[in-house]
């Protein structure tokens, strides 16, 4: 019986070839499609879970409230982890993590990383490390010892056996010996790391401090505690550890740094939940974004179902040419039952051979949607036998789905009204199809809306409306080594020297020496005053040559900007629009601000005024999911800098970098030359926007042609079942255009039903999505009228070609059964 059922799908398929390349291309696209969005989705999830206690791990993490905003750190004071862990008992263990260094000097062979850090002894017993030499239990327990990754270890001496024991030079100052080497953590880690040096015997670290943000912390509870519970009690911390040194720092009462506004509030983030979940503004790397791994989980169920309704569409449409058929089996007996079954099981078939022919255009497919996601996802996913047994379970229960409804409507064919020729479709059926329809164009015209609004906040964040000018900007990353390059009398600052020969440069603009550029580098946390003022605040501020604002483009609203022939600048500020409201300066030029940070006083202690000469106007120094923060910029007269901003011209660029290079090697030969574009860097922070927004493109796309291919069906359909109409209509004069308009007003009627009901969803989905931005652009109307137009466009391009075909169809064929 299988193989008679068999056989005439085979036939079938074969005598309408070009539905059933229709039907196949939209089955197997959306069950591809399927395939790659499940592929990511299951990326984005599983993240640090290689560690042995890691649904035990937690990072604690500050909501730190100022005055007028509200941020949320990753860094905070070294001692507070610390102190969590003396209060509460079922805290096992604190962990700290820090930044070390930027280099590794192996005798001779200097080695740049950006993957040092200073860890706590205790490391590897919160963290799991799988140690191919050493013991992670003890290898961190003295000072100047160190461990190794794998990769790092074979970088430094050629195999991860050959390490141990070994010395070398971080910073080329620090001596550590290499006392361990441990197996690479796996890809999907919130952080990595390629050298861990042990934080005992670090000067300052045993130190109380609970003010200086500058350490992740991580704490191990104990498997019975809970998270939220201690979460509730670490008010307890704050004021029992961090309100003395407020009130030292900042030289007013606890009470009264609460009531103007201000306020700390320690809380726990899960790690396994840090990819996907957190959003600090000092992230070790851009992570995920939950909402978009639920806006992927959506498209893919919506594209899967809308070719399951091309799919009932498509095979309803041939049911009128399959009735007879239908007819006859019934007048030779065959039962209900029976002919359910042999259309179910066709459909099941179709349904496998789509799902085969799915795995083969995913597994070509991975390359392209890696190069869009910059993922690293792999097919072999699927290749094990629980995942192929859910994909052919998975194409049974899609055959089954889409197969039903066809298959109930054919057998429920009368003989006798079959074998006449009065073979009607019921109004029943007409609306399901017209509903299926509606909702496939609902979809699509929301998929629209919310592809122009992504791509609309995409072109916002990366454009020209970032307040400053990131095009042909350059970052010479380790700019920090032209301070000290060493010579036959001692160490040298040639930084003046190395910017002297750049501006020679035919294509270089300008350069500034800086702390850090708008892209989330080298900002520091200052505690300021105002002169003649009882409120201290706490101020984003960094560091910046004289050059800085040209580089930048940065617009000057008031006073100056900072200047060489002024040699008092070294005593200078300039703030941004928002720190002068944050101040409450009336006037702000002129206006003297103190600091209780050390670096900016006297090696006495005294501290030092500085003069505000200039205000700029406000500028994206941080993404765009923050709002502009008080800024407060100092001239590096006096204080550190560790990076160079080159302004280069646009023609000639890369042979601009060419002659930076050769400059570099000059000054700094043992350095390699590093740098980075502003343009790319800035574009890092919405890593995962950016993803998601070519993603969303992409398979938004593909949903519309799959919704194209089911209109397609029903025109085919709604075309068999008026051909004698048509017929009637030629021949009592109708026109080719008028019997289009006949055929194509009912889809369109359809496609605005659909707007209607997809309007208010991608407004209520775009507004969603869009609060998490603190700068956002608009929805604005015509977006909905352009989908609305595109929409019913793309549906006239659709059934054009069935249109046209019948509305010129020589009536003496379709009236001949008469």
């Amino acid at each position: 019986m299988l193989r008679n059922y068999f056989k005439t799908m085979i036939r079938s398929l074969l005598k309408r070839k070009v539905f059933t390349l229709i039907n196949l291309l939209g089955l197997s696209t959306g069950m591809a499609v399927c395939l790659l969005l499940t592929l990511y989705i299951q990326n984005e999830f599983g993240w640090d879970s290689f560690h042995k206690n890691g649904d035990q791990i937690f990072r604690l993490a500050i909501e730190r409230k100022y005055t007028s905003r509200t941020v949320l750190r990753g860094n905070i004071p070294p001692s507070i982890g610390q102190a969590v862990q003396h209060e509460f008992p079922e805290v096992l263990q604190s962990v700290r993590v820090m930044g070390a260094g930027n280099s590794i000097k192996v005798g001779d062979k200097l080695f740049e990383d950006d993957k040092i850090f200073v860890a706590d002894s205790n490391f590897f017993r919160v963290f799991t490390g799988d140690f191919l030499n050493g013991n992670g239990l003890t290898a961190l327990q003295n000072p100047g010892t160190a461990v190794v990754n794998e990769a790092t270890a074979k970088r430094l001496f050629g195999s991860a056996g050959n390490a141990m024991g070994k010395k070398v030079i971080v910073n080329e100052f620090k001596n550590y010996t290499i006392t361990g080497v441990c197996k690479d953590w796996e890809e999907k880690s919130h952080f990595h790391f390629s050298m861990l040096v042990s934080m005992t015997g670090f000067q300052g670290m045993n130190v109380p401090d609970y003010y200086d943000f500058y350490c992740y912390d991580y704490l191990l509870l104990n498997k019975n505690a809970s998270a939220k519970a201690l979460e509730a009690k670490l008010p307890l911390i704050v004021s029992k550890y961090v309100a003395s040194t407020i009130q030292k720092g900042f030289g007013e009462s606890y009470q009264q740094f609460i009531a103007e506004g201000n306020g700390y509030r320690y809380f726990l983030q899960p790690i396994q939940q840090i990819h996907l979940h957190s959003n600090l503004v000092d992230e070790f790397k851009p992570g995920g974004n939950i909402g978009a791994v639920y806006l992927f989980g959506a498209i893919a169920v919506f594209i899967l179902f809308l070719a399951c309704i091309n799919f009932i569409n498509l095979s309803t449409a041939v049911s009128v040419e399959r009735a007879r058929e239908v007819g006859i089996r019934k007048t030779f007996g065959s039962g209900k039952k029976s002919i359910i079954w042999q259309f179910l099981s066709e459909s099941i078939i179709f349904s496998i051979i789509s799902i085969i022919l799915a795995a083969l255009l995913a597994y070509l497919s991975v390359p392209v949607l890696n190069n869009i996601a910059g993922g690293q996802l792999s097919f072999s996913y699927f290749i094990t036998p629980l995942h192929i047994a859910i994909m052919l379970s998975f194409a049974v229960f899609i055959g089954i789905i889409a197969g039903l409804y066809p298959a109930f409507v054919l057998s429920s064919f009368k003989p006798i009204a079959v074998l006449k020729g009065r073979l009607k479709s019921g109004a029943h059926g007409m609306r399901l199809r017209n509903g299926l329809v509606v909702f496939q164009f609902a979809i699509s015209v929301i998929l629209i809306i919310c592809t122009i609004v992504v791509n609309n906040q995409m072109q916002y964040m990366l454009g020209d409306k970032l307040g400053y000018n990131k095009d042909n900007v350059i970052s010479i990353d380790n700019a920090y080594h032209l301070r000290s390059v060493q010579g036959p009398n001692g160490f040298n600052n040639v930084s003046g020297a190395f910017i002297t020969e750049l501006l020679k440069i035919k294509g270089v603009e300008d350069i500034s020496k800086c702390s850090g550029l708008p892209d989330g580098r080298g900002d520091a946390n200052c505690a300021m005053q105002v002169v003649g003022t009882k409120v201290q605040r706490t101020q984003r501020t960094t560091f910046v040559d004289e050059r800085y604002a040209g580089v930048l483009g940065l617009a000057v609203t008031q006073g100056r900007f900072f200047a060489k022939e002024f040699g008092t600048d070294s005593l200078s500020l300039v703030l941004n629009e928002t720190a002068v409201k944050d101040f409450d300066l009336k006037n702000p030029i002129g206006s003297r601000i103190t600091s209780t940070e050390p670096f900016f006083n006297q090696p006495t202690g005294q501290q030092n005024v500085y003069t505000v000469v200039g205000v700029v106007k406000d500028f994206h120094f941080e993404n765009l999911h923050q709002k502009i923060a008080p800024l407060v910029i100092a001239n590096t007269g006096r204080f550190g800098w560790g990076l160079a901003a080159v302004k280069i011209k646009s023609e000639n660029f890369k042979a601009s970098i060419n002659e930076i290079e050769k400059a570099w090697g000059k000054f700094v030969p043992k350095y390699d030359f590093k740098f980075s574009f502003l343009e790319k860097t800035v574009a890092e922070q919405y890593k995962a926007e950016i993803a998601a927004q070519r993603i969303f493109t992409v398979f938004s796309i593909l949903a519309i042609f799959i919704a194209c291919i089911g209109l397609l069906g029903l025109a085919t359909y709604t075309a068999l079942q008026r051909t004698k109409e048509i017929g009637i209509r030629k021949v009592l004069g109708a026109t080719t255009g008028s019997i289009i308009i006949v055929l194509s007003k009912d889809f369109l009627r359809l496609v605005s039903i659909s707007a209607l009901i997809a309007f208010p969803v991608a407004w209520w989905a775009m507004h969603s999505w869009l609060s998490g931005f603190a700068y956002r652009v608009n929805v604005s109307w015509w977006i909905f009228l352009l989908a609305g137009m595109l929409a019913a466009l793309i549906a006239m391009l659709t059934i054009s070609y069935q249109a046209i075909k019948a509305a010129i169809t020589n009536p003496v064929k379709s009236l001949r059964s008469e």
